[in-house]
């Protein structure tokens, strides 16, 4: 279940940070530009992490 969680966290961060570049070099508003890249770059590093440090256990 967390690897779920962590991979979904890490494709939304993925989502965040394409956006934000994109409309940062567009010419978009800066602000609005860095709140994506940052909330994009948390949810990737912590959906990264979560993989990370989630175990593979046989059930």
């Amino acid at each position: 279940m967390k690897r779920i969680i962590g991979l979904l966290l890490t494709i939304a961060g993925l989502i965040g940070l394409i956006y934000g570049a994109m409309d940062l070099t567009s010419g978009g508003v800066a602000r609005a530009s860095l709140v994506y890249l940052v909330l994009g770059g948390i949810f990737f590093f912590s959906g990264i992490g979560l993989i990370r440090g989630t175990k593979d256990e046989a059930i």
